[in-house]
């Protein structure tokens, strides 16, 4: 990838990361409290993951997926039984 092009996908990348801020912090407080559980275990899970500069993106990607089915699942229950 030529440095042009990478340092517009960098920019991309950060702006859609502030966007995220911006909408979890409008989001924060609305969220039910089962569902804020499942939520930080979640990022707190990637967040760790990412903080290993061991780890490849690849595999930070393939582990979350892994281990974010059940809590996943779990969200998913709790609002068709909610419903």
């Amino acid at each position: 990838m030529d440095e042009t092009l990478r340092r517009a996908m960098e920019q991309d990348i950060q702006m859609t990361h502030d966007r995220f801020v911006q909408a979890m912090e409008t989001r924060l407080p609305k969220i039910e409290p089962e569902s804020l559980e499942r939520y930080f275990a979640v990022l707190s899970k990637l967040v760790a993951k990412l903080e290993d500069e061991a780890k490849s993106l690849d595999l930070v990607m393939k582990e979350m997926m892994a281990e974010a089915a059940t809590l996943l699942m779990a969200e998913m229950q709790f609002r068709q039984n909610r419903g």
